[in-house]
């Protein structure tokens, strides 16, 4: 009798090469985990032990001094924070909304306007008024200063932002869609609100993220605008804690030395230092799960051309 040979499996064939570009994947992801873990860890350890024995993922010694000198600022810090959280939501949603409004008119060849307005959001990309122009425009002008509204409407609109999302809805909503959503009567509001902005939640999201991001880590305006103590963000009251912690180094050398060193020994400057990291950081990262999804998508549409 002759042996009829199975076929192969061609997922057994595939087996080896996906488990070596799996663990390739594996390594990559752990080594881009692997320093924040690190600042984590520092900032958790006794300052002397720090300088004595190096960075390590386990040290000898535990301690919350760089915590407990951050939070000496007390109700600032989360005074701070909750002026943070505002402006990246209430930032996030305005410029959602507007870059939204602005990509999907430039995306319609029915306005007869577009080529201006692509002209008018690709040039500012290219050149920018300055700091001075952009500066007497917010306090003079719009009178911005020492308001809430500094923090948020400089950084609402972003050119490039224009320009992803006015690509975006020319590949991802078909002219169908608009065209039928016109025959039955729908306005212009109507069909952006109820069946684009539906239909790319996925880009939406993308450049939501993106702001987000933008409005967590800003501490330039808060320098430019804001004085009052009520107003100052998360990241610039941190800037000025280390500034204020600098300077108290700097000037330390010009103490007796008994007073220099007492000085010296109580301020946990590096462990301070990712102490701040790790608050700027991490509730910002606890927010990228929730635009996964979407994020994903945004950034794969169009990758095939049908």
């Amino acid at each position: 009798m002759t042996k009829t040979k199975r076929p192969k499996d061609p997922h057994a064939l595939s087996f080896g090469p996906n488990l070596i570009i799996n663990l390739l994947i594996g390594v990559f992801a752990l080594l881009c985990v692997l320093p924040f873990i690190l600042v984590v860890m520092i900032s958790f350890t006794d300052e002397k032990t720090l300088l004595l024995n190096g960075y390590r993922l386990f040290p000898e010694k535990f301690s919350l001094a760089a915590y407990a000198y951050i939070f000496q600022a007390g109700d600032q810090l989360l005074h701070s924070y909750g002026i943070t959280i505002f402006i990246t939501i209430v930032g996030t949603i305005l410029s959602v909304l507007i870059t939204g409004l602005y990509a999907y008119a430039l995306s319609r060849d029915s306005f007869k306007y577009r080529k201006l307005f692509n002209f008018l959001a690709f040039f500012t990309m290219l050149f920018g008024g300055g700091l001075v122009p952009t500066y007497i425009v917010c306090t003079n002008i719009l009178h911005l200063r020492d308001s809430i509204w500094a923090l948020i409407l400089p950084m609402i609109l972003n050119p490039f932002f224009i320009i992803v999302l006015r690509t975006f809805f020319k590949t991802s909503i078909p002219d169908s869609v608009v065209e039928s959503a016109y025959i039955d009567g729908a306005g212009e509001w109507r069909i952006f609100f109820q069946i684009v902005f539906p239909l790319s939640l996925p880009g939406l999201a993308t450049i939501g993220l993106f702001s987000a991001l933008g409005f967590w880590n800003d501490w330039f305006n808060a320098l430019l605008y804001i004085d009052n103590p009520k107003l100052i963000p998360l990241q610039y009251l941190l800037m000025r804690i280390e500034n204020s912690m600098d300077f108290l180094i700097q000037n330390a050398t010009k103490l007796s030395s008994s007073q220099s060193a007492t000085i010296l020994q109580s301020l946990p400057r590096e462990t301070t230092r990712m102490a701040m990291v790790v608050l700027a950081t991490v509730p910002i990262a606890l927010a990228y799960p929730f635009f996964q999804k979407y994020f994903v998508q945004g950034l794969t549409i169009g990758a095939v051309k049908e």
